[in-house]
């Protein structure tokens, strides 16, 4: 379940075309979703460096390279 929630917590700062705050965040979120595991999972997207809070809310910030693209091309499907 944490994972699912960690995605779908990505998918909407992703969509966000400026800073979302946390209550922003969890409006946008199945109402299931408590408190404690947005918090956790923002914690996580944030330490990964896919995620940078500001004083208006969480960005994106996730940007791979060129060079992981390419590998994510070339690489060997298993």
């Amino acid at each position: 379940m944490l994972r699912l929630t960690a995605m779908t917590i990505e998918e909407v700062v992703r969509a966000a075309d400026s800073a979302v705050s946390r209550n922003q965040i969890l409006e946008r979120l199945p109402k299931q979703v408590m408190r404690s595991t947005l918090n956790f999972a923002l914690d996580y997207l944030e330490r990964r460096g896919m995620v940078l809070e500001t004083r208006n809310g969480f960005v994106w910030t996730f940007n791979p390279g060129v060079k992981l693209a390419n590998a994510e091309e070339d690489g060997l499907v298993v």
